[in-house]
């Protein structure tokens, strides 16, 4: 014996069969509105009104043709919901994938050559296997390797002034400058200073390399000084008519 039961929500009538509702204790979807209700609850009596029957309720789950369409009603509602800082974005092709990695690998070689370029003393310093590559690289650019020009692990261990006693209005300059960096660097230029009683600079001079370094030093100074190494400096200079009582003497590297 089959019987009828009725959508709360489309008032569609269905005629069902006992089996059906034994199914899913009476749990049977609306193959019109998809409405989920309780047949059993729903069931209406034939005879009391004339009913318009559709198919059994539970075939509207097997019509793909039902499915697709409240599919395409549930998804275009939910479309409309979305405000549309929520819609998905397209996402990029993989051209544009492509694109962008050649990109960001051409940045990084640059940004790396830039570091090269900038540290080239110090990369030869810490890793001279790469100073050959350097220099190769120096002389395609026209640009110099030059030596290390670290001023604090310079020092002067040692220095006085004299005056010169054959000569009138010269002075000698003695000094010991030490390198005490575990790599060769470039020789410094000495600032010497002469103060007066209340040591305020009456003459300054400022010596560099080629002049304090004597002859046979001279064709070394390229090589720079050695690591843990000293030099001697010996200079003689005329202070003209400067009278001095003191002297103040520093090292530094020119920009």
């Amino acid at each position: 014996m089959s019987l009828a039961t009725r959508c709360p929500v489309c008032a569609t009538a269905f005629r069902v069969q006992r089996a059906q509702l034994a199914a899913r204790s009476g749990r049977v979807r609306c193959g019109k509105c998809g409405t989920v209700f309780d047949g059993i609850q729903g069931l209406v009596e034939e005879g009391t009104e004339r009913l318009n029957l559709e198919p059994s309720p539970q075939l509207g789950l097997f019509d793909p043709r039902r499915a697709t369409r409240n599919k395409g009603e549930a998804d275009s509602v939910e479309a409309e919901a979305l405000p549309p800082f929520l819609e998905d974005a397209p996402g990029p092709s993989m051209r544009q994938v492509v694109l962008w990695s050649l990109l960001a690998l051409l940045a990084g070689l640059a940004l790396a050559g830039q570091v090269a370029y900038r540290y080239r003393t110090e990369i030869a310093i810490l890793a001279p296997g790469a100073k050959s590559a350097l220099v190769a690289a120096c002389h395609a650019l026209r640009c110099q390797l030059s030596l290390p020009r670290r001023p604090e692990l310079m020092s002067i261990d040692s220095s006085d002034l004299q005056a010169d006693s054959r000569r009138d209005n010269v002075i000698v300059l003695n000094a010991v400058i030490r390198n005490r960096a575990p790599f060769p660097q470039d020789y410094p230029a000495l600032e010497l200073t002469l103060t007066d009683e209340a040591d305020r600079p009456v003459l300054r001079r400022v010596l560099q390399p080629r002049e304090y370094l004597d002859a046979a030093r001279a064709p070394a100074l390229a090589q720079g000084m050695a690591p843990a190494s000293e030099a001697s400096v010996r200079v003689f200079f005329d202070a003209g008519r400067a009278r001095a009582t003191g002297y103040r003497l520093y090292l530094f590297y020119p920009q």
